[in-house]
C-alpha cells in the first residue's frame, strides 16, 4: 500500500527527494503560516501554548532555569504534533510515518542529551558518570543507544500503524465510518508528541542532574562569591 512506500518525487542536484522530505517542507511551511495567523488574530493562544510546554518540561526537568532547554523541547513537541496531524489533510501524509524521520528526531535527542550533560558538568565529569564503576561503561553506552532505537520505533510504529488503519478503513468504507478512526489518530498523534517530548526531557534531566554533594559545593561557592562581592562593595564605600 502507498501508506507504507515512500516514492521519489524528484531529484535535486542528483539527490532523490522522497515524499517524506516534501511533506516535511510542507509541514514546516504550514506551521510558519499558522503561527503568523495566530499571532495576528489570537496571540494569547501562543502564550497558552508556551505556558503548556514550560509546565510540561518544568514538571520533569528540575533546574533553576528552563530557558536553555525550551527551544529544543518546545520545537520537538510542536513539530512532532503537527507532523503527526498532517495526514488529516487530504492528499498529505505524516512525515513521522517514515522511520527515517523518527530516527533523525531520535538522533537529535541523543546528541542533545550529551550536549546539555557536558555543558552542565564538563566533559571529564560527564564521562565519569558513564564509568562509575568502570565496568558499567559498556552497559551505559548500550543503554543510550537503546534509547535512540526505542524512540525511533515507538513514534514510527504508532503513527504508521494509525495511518495504515485509516487507509484500510477508507478503502473499505469511504464515508462516515473512518471519521472515528481519524479522530483517534489525531488524539494518538498529539499524545505521541507529548510522550516523545517527555522522554526527551527525562533523558536530558538524567544527564544534567548533579549529586547532593556537588549541589552543596556549588551553593557554598555561590555564597562565598556573594559574600566577597559584599565585602568589596563595603570596602569601596
Amino acid at each position: 500500500m502507498d501508506v507504507i512506500s515512500h516514492p521519489v518525487i524528484f531529484t535535486l542536484l542528483g539527490m532523490p527527494i522522497r515524499d517524506t522530505v516534501v511533506m516535511t517542507w510542507i509541514a514546516m511551511a504550514l506551521m510558519v503560516v499558522l503561527v503568523l495567523i495566530i499571532k495576528k488574530t489570537i496571540p494569547s493562544l501562543l502564550e497558552t501554548l508556551l505556558d503548556f510546554i514550560t509546565s510540561m518540561v518544568g514538571d520533569v526537568l528540575d533546574v533553576d532555569n528552563l530557558t536553555p532547554y525550551l527551544p529544543l523541547l518546545g520545537s520537538l513537541f510542536i513539530f512532532i504534533a503537527f507532523s503527526n496531524l498532517l495526514s488529516v489533510i487530504p492528499g498529505l501524509r505524516s512525515p513521522t510515518a517514515d522511520i527515517n524521520t523518527t530516527f533523525s528526531l531520535a538522533l537529535v535527542v541523543f546528541f542533545a542529551v550529551h550536549f546539555y550533560g557536558i555543558r552542565q558538568k564538563g566533559l571529564l565529569k560527564y564521562l565519569l558518570t558513564f564509568s562509575d564503576p568502570i565496568f558499567l561503561f559498556p552497559i551505559e553506552l548500550l543503554g543510550h543507544l537503546s534509547r535512540t532505537l526505542s524512540l525511533t520505533l515507538r513514534l514510527f510504529g504508532n503513527i504508521m500503524s494509525g495511518d495504515l488503519i485509516v487507509a484500510i478503513v477508507v478503502s473499505l468504507v469511504p464515508l462516515i465510518i473512518p471519521v472515528p478512526f481519524i479522530l483517534l489518530g489525531m488524539v494518538t498523534g498529539i499524545l505521541q508528541a507529548f510522550i516523545m517530548t517527555t522522554l526527551a526531557t527525562l533523558y536530558i534531566a538524567s544527564a544534567v542532574e548533579i549529586s547532593n554533594e556537588d549541589a552543596r559545593r556549588k551553593q557554598m561557592m555561590t555564597n562565598q562569591k556573594k559574600q566577597t562581592q559584599k565585602e568589596n562593595s563595603y570596602g569601596k564605600s
